[in-house]
């Protein structure tokens, strides 16, 4: 059975990435064909565009009772994006210079306040619809801030490719159903893994699961670096870690509030908390971000399996 699982989750979250890519293409174009503000369609696919299968898998960890699996994709997928994405990017395509005390600096500490916040909430075991409601916010605010603050935020390329707006939303429901269908998949052989193996449903998401939802972004961000686009490269991983620590965490548990397991919560959000502060000291001092600092970056990641494992 453990192969079952063990399948069950290198299917579903692939599955679940390639169908939200779907999702994000059909959505680009009836923004395009709609008249709902830039302002408001951009925020929606920036968070959708690069964390709908975390929210996916949150929100049916949440209706399956299953919270730490939801926390642990998340807080994993927080830590992995700004350590070891981050660390990879100048072996896969080369080194960068970035701008001191830019963008991407802000975010990191948007993200560190939120995962503070996140602590805070999960602080007692359990994640309730207010709870949800604040990280949501969170993400919503931080998100007018950054559109505002941050220029990289503003380009989003609408385009029309002359088919009917229903061939469209049919192509975004059946894309989502897919998204949904992947999810469910990963969280059921997830679930079943950590109760065949004795490990915590948590451990396994944080580590396993996270790397899976974040392949994207890295597959992503490496092809701007080559297109000489360095700081969408660097400021979409960071971007991407702060939708994960707000509305990824809180979408599921806004449907069906959630117990966790508080001890792993606040350790994961803490240690993710470290990583975008060392990222945001980082940034704040060089220039350049080379394989020195990328070695840095992988090196704090393994940290992490020998502070949790």
């Amino acid at each position: 059975m453990i192969f079952a699982w063990l399948a069950a989750v290198v299917v579903g979250f692939p599955v679940a990435v390639l169908a939200s890519q779907r999702v994000v293409r059909h959505a680009k174009v009836m923004a395009a064909q709609s008249r709902i503000p830039k302002f408001v369609v951009g925020v929606s696919l920036l968070a959708v565009g690069t964390d709908l299968p975390e929210i996916a898998n949150s929100i049916i960890a949440s209706l399956a009772d299953q919270g730490d699996i939801n926390v642990g994709d998340s807080l994993g997928s927080t830590a992995t994006q700004v350590t070891l994405v981050l660390g990879l990017m100048p072996f896969l395509g080369g080194a960068m210079m970035v701008k001191r005390g830019g963008g991407t600096v802000k975010t990191a500490w948007l993200t560190a306040a939120a995962l503070a916040l996140g602590a805070a909430l999960m602080s007692d075991g359990f994640i309730a619809r207010t709870d949800a409601l604040i990280l949501i916010s969170a993400w919503l605010l931080g998100s007018i801030y950054l559109w505002r603050r941050v220029p990289q935020v503003r380009q989003l390329e609408f385009e029309l490719d002359g088919l009917p707006r229903s061939y469209h939303v049919v192509g975004t429901l059946v894309a989502l159903l897919f998204v949904a269908g992947g999810a469910a998949l990963a969280v059921a052989g997830i679930i079943g893994l950590a109760e065949t193996l004795g490990i915590p449903g948590f451990l396994i998401s944080f580590f396993g699961a996270s790397i899976g939802t974040s392949l994207p972004e890295l597959i992503v961000d490496v092809s701007a670096l080559k297109s000489g686009e360095p700081e969408l490269a660097v400021g979409d991983a960071v971007g991407s870690s702060f939708v994960d620590a707000t509305l990824s965490i809180g979408s599921g548990p806004l449907i069906a509030p959630t117990a966790i397991t508080a001890g792993f919560a606040i350790q994961g959000a803490l240690l993710a908390m470290v990583a975008v502060a060392i990222v945001a000291l980082l940034f704040s001092r060089v220039r350049r971000h080379d394989r020195r600092t990328g070695a840095l970056l992988i090196i704090v990641y393994a940290a992490f399996y020998l502070v949790l494992l």
